[in-house]
């Protein structure tokens, strides 16, 4: 079967003046559908740059990304834009929600930029943000919500529209451990409830035993895989 993710030869590096700095150097590896995976390393490993190459938010120097078989470097600025709303969904350690928005509004957000009908929108936040436990919330505005509750809308903004493919970078980073605890069942749930995949960037060593494999990056490398590749595909 196809890899939902598969990456080949990744490279990143940014230009400060003159002086190159590498910070993705020749990664490969394969995330299959309905796994979950967590990227551990230290701050500065490249974890949250591989993240945002992953999901199309930055673009490699070299190297291939494929995702549901589809080269993500042959696509256009507007075509990755289409593909990554439709695809991919994103939860990152900042919520990022609008704070004029209601909960409900903030989940619409992303089935409004497909051109999905405002009430059809509706309906599938609403049951998205009842699904994460929120029910009660939805009319609340961002400020009126905790720091829990706030990412629980973030999550449900990101699943609006059925991804095949789940990011979280840091997402219980700024959380007390009990809410993060909760946050990470919800996931985990998520996970079996709609088969997504799901790639989670973490300094959380137990969340990433829980997971069914971790790749651990250090200085922009894979340095192990516990699935046993080495996190390179053969």
């Amino acid at each position: 079967m196809e890899p939902v993710i598969k990456v080949q030869n990744l490279t990143k590096t940014y230009y400060l003046g003159s002086k190159a700095i590498q910070v993705i150097k020749g990664v490969s590896f394969a995330v299959h559908e309905k796994e979950m995976i967590a990227v551990l390393g230290t701050s500065g490993a490249g974890k949250s740059t591989l993240l945002h190459l992953l999901g199309t938010l930055d673009t490699p120097s070299s190297g291939s990304i494929h995702i549901n078989g589809s080269d993500m470097m042959s696509l256009g600025p507007d075509q990755l834009a289409s593909f990554r709303n439709q695809t991919i969904g994103f939860v990152f350690q900042f919520h990022h929600l609008l704070p004029e928005f209601t909960a409900l509004e903030n989940v619409m957000m992303p089935a409004l930029l497909q051109r999905v009908a405002k009430k059809e929108a509706a309906v599938t936040a609403a049951a998205i943000l009842e699904r994460v436990g929120l029910r009660d919330r939805m009319e609340h505005r961002p400020v009126e919500l905790s720091g829990g509750e706030q990412q629980r809308v973030a999550l449900a903004r990101a699943l609006v529209l059925r991804p095949r493919l789940l990011l979280a970078d840091e997402p219980t980073g700024n959380l007390d451990q009990e809410t993060g605890e909760s946050i990470h069942e919800l996931l985990f749930e998520l996970n079996r409830q709609l088969g997504m995949t799901t790639v989670i960037v973490t300094h959380n060593p137990e969340l990433a035993q829980r997971l069914g494999r971790s790749m651990v990056l250090c200085d922009g490398k894979i340095g192990n895989d516990e699935d046993g590749s080495g996190g390179q595909i053969s």
